[in-house]
């Protein structure tokens, strides 16, 4: 079945006995909503902004019909300016609230990963966002670097240099330096520590120097073979010694002002995040103790997004709030560091996920559906078909609770049977066609009746999988959410109206593209993760819509070309105090002419070429010169079309 388009994106009615909090609890997006997503009575997804204890929602629907009437179609992601603000608001208050009940004598100093989404509307509005709490920027190339120089906003925010660095990179951040930004360069292996000497010493600017260290705390989560001692970066104890020793060779001792400690990424354990802080201010002690100067302890990143909303230490989830993690940092830094009698450093962390995710969302429209359900066979089979079709139609008959898994068993049996048979010539196609189809029906009624058992075996309990439909998407899973297939990320995926109905089908998802890995068949619900997805079945001439939250962090920067699909349209919403909205930025997608040109191609070559043929074409007799113009033109246009699907 497949939906038609409308103008407008349409309205939906509701279903008796079911409302907005059964859908809300059956996505649960009251959890990992984090308070910015609910359903509404109207059964749609909303995103809910506050204005200083004035709570304001907003519905996507709503967006989306804003999209369309100003020619902006799926897929699309959708950025909430307001809660890319409220990110960096909260990390900040978080930490200054920590700092201040602990009794902490400095200060924090966030700094926003570049590498985490680099898109410029979001790191400008960072900055601009950012100012009023010297939010900075860290930098792990020389591009970024002068992403950052050129965009922070604020002297006192800081530039934190990670990755590996040459004499063009440390040159920049010196320059960086000598303008009055506090730029450090992170010392990852002690092949850098030369290039910056000589090159601070070649222009005449003392460098600000970080170093980096490998823990030995091991880090739940997907990352944790990247953590502790196995880290690719940092330096090992003997390694900062003799960063030390020449360091102080070169006389510039004072300017070893950082202590860099990466605990991992997405941290789902509050017990790693101590216990990494813990041993961090012990190598700080320490260098202190060597006469380094210090004031400054870089705990990288690690806070983690509650994908699953689950409040464990899953991989895909976190055990502890935004409160607890700032407590749990300043309470460690004071155990370890006043007992010495060491100054207070200021706190850096470097949360960049934390900072965006909840920010942007996937918006895309569902094209098809290939059913699961069987197709209509008729009432009595031939009398000339084989008798292992007879035999497997004879079981609906004696079907029941007391003998489920019998008749499931001989449903196999007699099904794989004669698809023997067909192979082997001694049935025909239409023989098959129809024990398909019988055996389709056995297994859906076996399945209404899986509730009614006291104990079901692992065979009959992933049934409802093997009977999902598949819901064909109107998006490239490896351009928009390649965490998906690369990592097994989950997000929270959910349709974004049609709340107030009772979905009815179990689903997977696919994309566009023609890849077997193009498919999305892992989901995470209130109960733990699934491999089918709750939907509604479509209607005639009405669009339906599917969401995936939580996707700011990485999937735009990561995303490749698989089919040439490219960048999809993407709108930047600021949500108003009085409920209104504004299409503060909008950014059409790649459009075929674009993407050919990333891989080499120059469309107007291509046209030229196309142009030949057609003139060939018309002069061997097979098209007129009037059908060779309009062939020209839909190839024109089309060149310079959306790389998705398009309804006219």
């Amino acid at each position: 079945m497949k939906s038609a388009s409308n103008d407008r994106p349409p309205r939906g009615g509701a279903t008796p006995n079911w409302d907005a909090n059964d859908s809300a609890q059956l996505y649960g997006i009251n959890s990992w909503g984090a308070g910015y997503f609910n359903v509404s009575d109207a059964g749609e997804v909303q995103v809910n902004v506050d204005f200083e204890g004035n709570p304001v929602a907003v519905s996507l629907m709503e967006i989306v019909r804003g999209m369309h009437d100003r020619g902006l179609h799926m897929p699309a992601v959708l950025r909430i300016r307001n809660l890319l603000d409220h990110r960096v608001q909260v990390l900040n208050t978080a930490f200054a609230k920590a700092i201040e009940d602990g009794g902490y004598r400095n200060c924090y100093r966030g700094v926003y990963p570049i590498k985490v989404n680099q898109q410029c509307h979001v790191v400008e509005e960072i900055a601009d966002y950012g100012r009023q709490y010297n939010h900075g920027f860290e930098a792990g190339s020389k591009a970024e670097l002068i992403i950052a120089m050129s965009q922070l906003r604020d002297s006192e925010g800081l530039i934190i240099c990670n990755g590996y660095k040459d004499a063009e990179f440390i040159e920049l951040g010196l320059y960086a330096v000598q303008m009055g930004i506090p730029c450090f360069f992170v010392v990852e292996t002690l092949s850098e520590l030369p290039i910056i000497i000589e090159r601070s010493r070649a222009l005449g600017i003392e460098p600000l120097i970080g170093v980096r260290i490998k823990t030995t705390v091991a880090v739940d989560g997907y990352w944790s073979q990247d953590s502790g001692d196995r880290s690719i970066f940092g330096l090992s104890t003997a390694s900062l010694m003799r960063l030390v020793d020449e360091l102080r060779q070169a006389e510039m001792l004072h300017c070893l002002r950082l202590l860099h400690c990466h605990l991992g990424s997405q941290i789902p354990n509050i017990r790693n995040v101590r216990s990494g802080v813990l041993e961090a201010c012990r190598f700080y002690a320490g260098l202190v103790e060597e006469g380094a100067p210090m004031g400054h302890i870089d705990l990288g990143g690690g806070l983690a997004v509650d994908y699953e909303g689950a409040s464990t230490n899953s991989t895909h989830s976190m055990n502890y709030r935004l409160d607890e993690y700032c407590v749990n940092i300043v309470e460690s830094i004071c155990e370890t560091l006043d007992p010495l009698g060491i100054d207070h450093p200021v706190i850096i962390s470097e949360s960049g996920r934390a900072t965006v995710a909840y920010s942007s969302m996937l918006l895309f429209n569902i094209l098809n559906v290939s059913n699961s359900m069987p197709v209509t066979t008729p009432g009595e089979l031939p009398e000339d078909c084989v008798e292992m079709l007879k035999n497997l139609d004879g079981i609906q008959a004696r079907l029941s609770v007391q003998n489920i898994q019998e008749c499931y068993n001989d449903a196999v049996f007699y099904r794989d049977e004669l698809r023997e048979l067909f192979h082997h010539g001694q049935a025909t196609l239409r023989e098959r066609a129809l024990a398909e189809n019988i055996f389709l029906e056995v297994v859906h009624r076996i399945t209404s009746m899986l509730p009614e058992l006291n104990r079901v075996s692992p065979e009959l309990q992933h049934l409802q999988e093997q009977l999902s439909d598949i819901y064909y998407g109107n998006f490239s899973l490896f351009q928009s959410l390649p965490d998906i297939w690369a990592i097994d990320q989950l997000f929270p995926i959910m349709p974004i109206h049609r709340l107030d109905e009772k979905p009815g089908r179990s689903a997977i998802l696919a994309d566009l593209t023609c890849d077997c890995d193009g498919k999305i068949d892992r989901f995470s619900t209130p109960d733990g993760e699934r491999n089918v997805l709750q939907l509604h079945e479509l209607k005639q001439d009405e669009e339906y819509y599917l969401g995936v939250f939580l996707v700011g962090a990485y999937q735009e920067t990561l995303g490749d070309l698989h089919n040439l699909f490219g960048d999809t349209n993407v709108v930047n919403v600021a949500i108003n105090p009085d409920g209104t909205f504004e299409f503060a930025r909008e950014f059409h997608g790649d459009s075929i002419a674009d993407v050919l040109s990333y891989v080499e191609y120059e469309p107007k070559q291509l046209q030229e070429n196309f142009r030949l043929v057609a003139e060939k074409a018309v002069r061997s007799g097979k098209i007129s010169v009037a059908q060779r113009s309009r062939i020209v033109q839909a190839f024109r246009e089309s060149l310079h079309g959306y790389t998705y699907f398009e309804n006219h």
